[in-house]
Parts: structure tokens; sequence; C-alpha cells
């Protein structure tokens, strides 16, 4: 059997033109992939390579990624800018069947729109795919499993922590390997642990990772100034303030969403981006040394990534819903690249449970 294959659609929906990867018969079970930061719904195609023709699969470009519109992100609203553009395409004509309730597969930062679209339409969700997905309490800030902030204004959050060199080789198209804030050589050190699993399709994949754009309003956003180390906080546009524990905090909202679908949570333990000791936390990277000032451990300690995942999903356990943690060895943030196979079967376990 030929493997799926998407076409991509632009529709019109909660106000702006998105773009839109659809593939398999559209009564077929629903699957909607949400993409991550500094990607596209391209950053799919090896996956749905592999998928079942049973399964309908939608896959939009988020705001200011892909061929999606570069509309403008309001951070204050933490990741619902995205969940709403999100939710209005569930009942989009010819996308799903009617009244579809999909799983939603989100990776990393797709994973808290996945969150979000959970938290805000709980009836229109069959079941969560979380993969390498940010913490419920957001990115960096917050020092223990509870997201307590280090700091009252989330200082070392934000748009202000992002790599200007690579900001300005995104915004330049840059396709060459010459820098380490190369986009490429970003997708090679960071997305996965061993740079050959992208394989074949490291050009199709950076094409996504440059399909990002820049600005205020969008990657990374704006940034001010902080009393607090490293000097910088989340300012109230664009992605990076987005994820700020500012204003991204679903932690208890998902705790109390009322007919809990089941949640497969599937990392890697390389994965160097959503970790205990990522090298994106900026006060990982000061207990290191990297950066100079740190304050130390008692006022400034990394944030507990998985820690926290992994206890807002207990709760979410005990309040009567159900998860599974898959741990891949050896993987890095891109569990449906570097380990298919598994990442399918997840999925497809999935999407065989029956509807709430």
């Amino acid at each position: 059997m030929r493997p799926m294959e998407t076409e991509q659609r632009i529709v019109t929906a909660n106000g702006i033109t998105q773009a839109v990867r659809v593939a398999g018969p559209p009564d077929g079970v629903p699957v909607l992939l949400v993409h991550g930061n500094c990607s596209s719904a391209a950053f799919w195609e090896p996956l749905v390579r592999r998928l079942p023709h049973t399964l309908r699969v939608v896959a939009p470009d988020l705001r200011g990624y892909g061929d999606t519109q570069t509309a403008p992100v309001d951070a204050t609203r933490g990741l619902r800018d995205f969940a709403d553009d999100v939710a209005a395409l569930l009942d989009e004509p010819g996308l799903f069947a009617a009244d579809a309730r999909p799983v939603v597969v989100g990776h990393s930062l797709g994973g808290g729109v996945a969150m979000q679209l959970l938290v805000d339409h709980p009836h229109r969700v069959a079941g969560l795919l979380l993969a390498a997905p940010v913490s419920p309490y957001g990115f960096g800030g917050t020092r223990d499993v509870t997201g307590t902030p280090t700091t009252p204004d989330f200082a070392g959050t934000g748009a202000g922590t992002a790599n200007p060199d690579f900001v300005a080789r995104l915004a330049a198209q840059d396709r060459g390997d010459d820098a380490q804030a190369s986009p490429r050589n970003v997708l090679r050190a960071t997305y996965v642990a061993d740079p050959a699993s992208l394989g074949a399709d490291e050009e199709l994949l950076l094409d996504t990772v440059l399909s990002t754009a820049t600005g205020d309003d969008n990657y990374p956003g704006t940034a001010v100034a902080s009393a607090n180390w490293p000097g910088t906080a989340p300012g109230e546009r664009g992605v990076l303030n987005a994820l700020a524990p500012t204003y991204f905090r679903v932690a208890d909202e998902l705790v109390e969403v009322v007919g809990k679908p089941p949640v497969t949570w599937v990392r890697g333990d390389s994965d160097v981006i959503v970790s205990d000791t990522s090298l994106f936390d900026l006060a990982y990277l000061g207990s290191l040394g990297v950066l100079p000032g740190w304050p130390g451990e008692a006022q400034c300690p990394p944030q507990p990534m998985i820690g926290q995942t992994r206890a807002v999903l207990d709760r979410y356990a005990a309040a009567g819903g159900a998860y599974r943690e898959v741990v891949l060895p050896g993987c890095g943030h891109s569990p449906h690249l570097e380990r298919p196979a598994e990442f399918v079967a997840e999925l497809l376990a999935l999407t065989a449970v029956p509807a709430v």
C-alpha cells in the first residue's frame, strides 16, 4: 500500500487564513497534529507516511509558521491564540466529519496548545498524545513541581532569552552550517539526539524551521528589562512570551477538566529542549557557568520541567483521568522522527480508545 500523502488546503478560520495539510478519508478516525515552535505542519510529514489509511489526519500551520497568515500573537493570552485557531478548524467543512472528536497530537509548544484546547473544548478531544510537551507551567522561571515562580516577574523567560544570532539567521533564511546558531545546526543539535535520524528529510525539516515569522509580534516577541537576573522578563507580544509562565499556566485547569480523555506522554531521555536540564533554560545555563552572574541554586534553580508535567498528570489521574508516560532511551526532542515505530504504536493505541 502506498504511504499516506497530505494535500494542502487554505481556509479562513478564526479570522485568519490558515494552511492545513490533510490526509486520509474524510470519515476516517480523526487525528489532529499540532506542530511545535520553529517548525510547521510539514514537520509531521515523516510520521504521516507511516500512518494507516483508516485515519483522517489534519495538520495546520500555526499562525506565523508555514503558509498560515503571519497574524500577531497576544502573549497575555498564553497559547490561547494558537488554540483558538486550531479549535476553529474542528468545524471547518471538509476537514473532519461533523462533530469529530480527534485524538490531538501536540509536539513541544504544540503540546501546550493541545493542553489549552482540551481545557477550552473538553467535549471535542478524544485523547491527547503529548510529544516532548512544554510544561503545564510554561517554559522557565519556576523552581519546583508546583510551579512556584523564581522571581515575581519571571525573569529569564520570554523573548529576551532568544539567541539574536539564531533569530537573525532565521530572518535571513540561512541554510548554511558554518555557525553554531544557524537554523540547520540548531535542527541537528537540539531537535534530535542523533542528526542521522533526520535522514533524507533534513531539507524538508529545515524548510519548516525557516518558515518561522520573526519579529515583535511573532518569534521571539518583545522583552522588558528586569532588576532580577539575568536582566530580562517577558513582554506582552510574541511566541516566547506566550510560552512564559507569566501567561501560560494551565496546570490547575487541566486537572479540573470534566470527562477527562486519556493522555499519553511520550518523551526522549536525551531531550535537551524540554528537560530538567534544558539547554534553553537560562537558569540551567547559569548553573553550568555559561551565563555570568547566576545567583545560585537557592535563588534561581533550573526548572524541573519533567517533574512538573509528571506531577500535573498524576493529579489528572487522581481526579479520574488516566495517563501513560513513555520514555524512549537515546531519543531527543522529536520522538516521531527518532523513534517512529514506537510513536505510531502509541498513537494507534489512543485512537482505539472509545470516546467517553
